[in-house]
């Protein structure tokens, strides 16, 4: 048995790579106000918004790590079913999420989709403490 390689050059996959959208994705932010309106929720609710990056991040932090695992497990059915998958770096109970649209160049629709998602599956998984 033998593996074949295939070496392309930079100019064959020029095409591949080039994202020529003749208009954005529908799930696209049309203004920087309804940017900023979209993502208000998920901001109130503790995700940071990089806009120099055009990303937002969140931090969460479980009990412990089969309950971090469990997240992401439920999160990774969901970014499935969305087609959009998030960064995330876990070490134990805490999982680091960064949300960005490759497609859009920055946040769109369905990255709030996803962290409002991820915000409900929080509640879920989490008690709730009193203070």
């Amino acid at each position: 048995m033998f593996v074949v390689r295939q070496i392309a050059t930079r100019r064959s996959l020029a095409p591949l790579c080039r994202r020529a959208f003749s208009t954005p994705p529908a799930y696209a932010f049309s203004s920087i106000s309804e940017r900023a309106s979209s993502i208000a929720p998920v901001i109130e609710a503790g995700w940071k918004d990089g806009e120099a990056a055009d990303k937002i991040t969140k931090d969460f932090e479980f009990m412990d790590f089969s309950q971090a695992w469990a997240f992401m497990s439920r999160v990774a059915l969901k970014a499935e079913q969305m087609d959009h998958h998030p960064e995330w770096f876990n070490v134990y109970n805490r999982v680091e999420v960064t949300l960005t649209t490759h497609d859009t160049g920055g946040v769109s629709e369905k990255d709030v989709e996803m962290a409002k998602f991820m915000e409900e599956l929080t509640n879920d998984l989490l008690p709730q403490r009193i203070i």
